[in-house]
């Protein structure tokens, strides 16, 4: 196996002293785990971090073996991380999509939808910005997995008001739980449950 292509890191575990266990979201090879060396020293901590964009290679000596990540930075969302609501938004989509997506299974449309939507997060002015591109981004990933759409969800208007955008962002609680992170090791949930608290801050 040999791979390069542009890709979403989406989590990052340790792995022995210095290298990490990573998981990317690629357009047309879905999601893929490997091996990063170095993942958790100085000069690839940067780099290693949920939500990063970057220009990935991989190799394997077989389609079985967790193959070896080498990783260049192509653009970072680091700086978003030290701030309490983008930081969330970005941990919960990216832990969504980690959790959610079987291994190397292409999700075109995700990949493109996770990345817009991570744009959005760290270059909106608020989150009424970027509220509403969450919305639609899990409701697409419910309807790719092929769950189907709930019942009165949708992404709300871009214009809409911030309450109207947390309210459709609440409707979806509990589809995603059922569903899309049913089974999933860990409490996934309690990403979205922090970002929703940071939310609701905002919409008293």
């Amino acid at each position: 196996m040999h791979l390069r292509a542009p890709a979403i890191l989406v989590a990052s575990r340790a792995h022995g002293e210095t290298a990490a266990i990573a998981r990317f979201l690629t357009e047309h090879h879905g999601l893929i785990a490997a091996y990063v060396a170095g993942g958790r020293g100085r000069r690839m901590r940067p780099v290693v971090i949920p939500g990063n964009r970057v220009a990935l290679e991989l190799s394997a000596k077989s389609d079985t073996q967790l193959p070896f990540a080498r990783v260049e930075l192509e653009e970072s969302r680091a700086p978003w991380m030290t701030e309490p609501l983008p930081a969330a938004a970005i941990q919960w989509a990216c832990t969504l999509t980690a959790s959610a997506l079987p291994e190397r299974s292409p999700y075109p449309a995700l990949h493109s939808a996770l990345d817009a939507l991570l744009a959005a997060i760290c270059h909106a002015p608020s989150a009424r910005g970027w509220l509403g591109a969450m919305v639609g981004y899990e409701t697409l990933l419910l309807r790719e997995m092929g769950y189907g759409a709930p019942l009165g969800s949708g992404a709300p208007a871009l214009d809409a008001p911030l309450a109207e955008q947390f309210e459709a962002f609440r409707a979806l609680h509990r589809p995603i739980g059922r569903h899309a992170l049913a089974g999933s090791p860990g409490d996934g949930m309690a990403a979205r449950v922090l970002l929703g608290e940071r939310l609701a801050r905002m919409v008293r």
